[in-house]
């Protein structure tokens, strides 16, 4: 093994090497995601009392502002400064490699700390109320378009800095035969993005410069077409990133290894060629696209992609079923499941992480992803509830689990509150699931997406929801009050472990990479070949299969009786 002049850290606890300055690059970027996270919390605060028409807390005017900031904060902005973080560890850690041009690194840094700020900026100034999409041809200020530019571009180094870390790993030989599992998710997530980004340069550059007098006009479908390559895109990058954190978390907590790892990987390689089609769903109302190039991306192709998650719904918790199993649990069914942890945050956190991006994300993403049945909920409140089931439940929680094994590994403090912690993935992660199945259940009522008020007061054409719509928007503002606690709960214990936690013995800087092998670092960077022998778990998946059929042909049904034949 090549010794570098760079200094590593071998950490007691886990085995796991950090390089000095890819150690401060991950806390600089996981720091940034978390005050994102906080400033699309008090927001959402707005947006739950204001879509609560008991309450009503906002204006119209002040709402759509509002919207428009979390929806930055949230989906672009929290999700991606965490994903440069991990995309860090699963190359520089994992690899035991030091991070390719740590300046560059830093530079990227700099520019989606100034991007992401110039961007809300933008918007708080009254001037840029264009929400997360920014269609054309509603004009938001320069700078609203630029920081969004100047952000990616500083994403899009991050990505290229993770794939030079991989380059330098391999070519010093700090790891034998393939790439780990969770770093290979973790590629695939980064190739995603640099896809994402790209798209998003594509339509946003002429956007600014439209923006600044320099282009005539720009073409709405197109607009639209090109930026979910990017919009909904962003969110392929989200379920790489959070299925390679699932991957990681039955590691460390386990010490579990893929069933297999050819599956696994092949999973992976279906999210790269067929993932991002689901953008496709957004469109599916737009007259100016064909019926074939619908049909396609809705169908025979997003079921590839469908594929490639339930395998990881299968293999993740097979996994850790397997491991559990091999301890001596093995009466009936469920003993590996009872007997699971469910007082470490971050098992429970990434348990109800998968459960929710299945059952109510997965399920729901493939019937809002068919052509007929789109048109049902298309532009309803069904539409966040869907990904907040996917980006909340699914990706938010994730990293939220995992945040809770780096607290003491990377930034080398004991964490405050051990009690409250057990309890916030169950605070957070169940309230929003109630959360997005009222709001899912409100927009099969019809309640649209982004009107600040179902009752439309003052229209020539009023028109009256029934009364579970009513309710149900009753239930999302409490349910969503719960799970802005939870997140709080969150924000206070990393924040507070970071300032006032105990220094725990984080071991000593060297410039010789150690060879210490403890269980964290050998399941983290094993490779597993297992045959499945996981009876819970497929019993699990057959429920989920029936669920998905149900609600399904329930769909169906439902849209027969939109149009009445005689």
């Amino acid at each position: 093994m090549a010794v570098s002049a760079d200094l590593f850290r071998t950490c007691p606890r886990t085995g796991l090497q950090f390089h000095k300055p890819s150690e401060m690059l991950m806390k600089a970027n996981a720091v940034a995601a978390v005050v994102m996270l906080l400033i699309g919390g008090v927001l959402a605060i707005i947006m739950v009392l204001t879509r609560w028409q008991a309450v009503h807390l906002v204006g119209a005017e002040d709402f759509y502002m509002y919207l428009t900031a979390h929806g930055l904060a949230m989906l672009a902005y929290w999700i991606i400064f965490f994903e440069i973080a991990v995309l860090y560890f699963c190359s520089s850690t994992l690899l035991k490699s030091r991070l390719a041009t740590p300046r560059i690194a830093w530079a990227a840094f700099a520019l989606m700390v100034l991007g992401s700020v110039m961007n809300l900026v933008a918007v708080f100034k009254g001037d840029s109320t264009v929400m997360f999409t920014s269609y054309v041809p509603l004009p938001a200020n320069p700078m609203f378009y630029l920081g969004l530019i100047l952000f990616a571009v500083g994403a899009l180094i991050g990505c290229f800095v993770f794939l030079g870390t991989l380059v330098i790993a391999k070519a010093e030989n700090t790891y034998e035969g393939s790439i780990p599992l969770v770093t290979f998710g973790a590629l695939t997530a980064a190739i995603i993005a640099i896809f994402t980004i790209a798209s998003g340069a594509i339509i946003l550059i002429p956007t600014f410069l439209w923006s600044v007098g320099y282009i005539k006009a720009i073409d709405p479908l197109l607009y639209r077409t090109v930026w979910w390559g990017f919009g909904h895109s962003s969110q392929q990058i989200n379920v790489a990133a959070h299925v390679a954190v699932w991957y990681a978390i039955a590691a460390i907590v386990f010490g579990a290894k893929p069933m297999s790892e050819r599956v696994s990987r092949t999973a992976f390689l279906l999210y790269i060629l067929f993932l991002q089609l689901a953008s496709a769903h957004h469109l599916l109302s737009d007259p100016g696209l064909g019926t074939e190039w619908k049909v396609f991306n809705t169908s025979y192709a997003m079921y590839l992609a469908v594929l490639a998650s339930m395998i990881h719904g299968l293999t993740v918790p097979g996994s850790i079923e397997l491991a559990q199993r091999q301890k001596g649990y093995t009466k009936g069914l469920f003993e590996w499941i009872r007997k699971a942890p469910w007082g470490n945050p971050s098992f429970s956190g990434m348990m109800i992480s998968l459960l929710g991006f299945g059952f109510l994300g997965g399920i729901s993403g493939v019937m809002m992803g068919t052509e007929q049945l789109n048109m049902l909920i298309h532009n309803t409140i069904y539409v966040p509830g869907h990904f907040h089931a996917t980006v909340v439940i699914g990706t938010t929680l994730a990293f939220m689990a995992i945040t809770y094994f780096l607290l003491p590994t990377l930034f080398k403090r004991e964490m405050i509150l051990p009690g409250l912690a057990k309890w916030q993935p169950y605070l957070f992660g169940l309230s929003m699931a109630v959360f997005t199945l009222a709001m899912m259940g409100a927009g099969t009522l019809g309640v649209p997406r982004r009107h600040w008020d179902i009752t439309f007061a003052g229209a020539s054409l009023p028109y009256e929801f029934p009364g579970a719509a009513w309710l149900m928007l009753g239930i999302v503002g409490v349910a969503g009050l719960v799970a802005i606690v939870g997140g709080i709960v969150y924000i206070l214990i990393v924040v507070g472990s970071i300032l006032f936690g105990k220094p725990v013995d984080a071991g000593a800087y060297s410039s010789e990479r150690g060879v210490l092998k403890m269980p964290v670092e050998v399941a983290l960077t094993g490779h597993g070949h297992a045959g499945f022998a996981a009876p819970g778990t497929f019993v699990v998946a057959l429920v989920f299969l029936g669920a998905f059929v149900l609600y399904y042909f329930v769909n169906w049904k439902y849209l027969s009786t939109v149009w009445g034949l005689s």
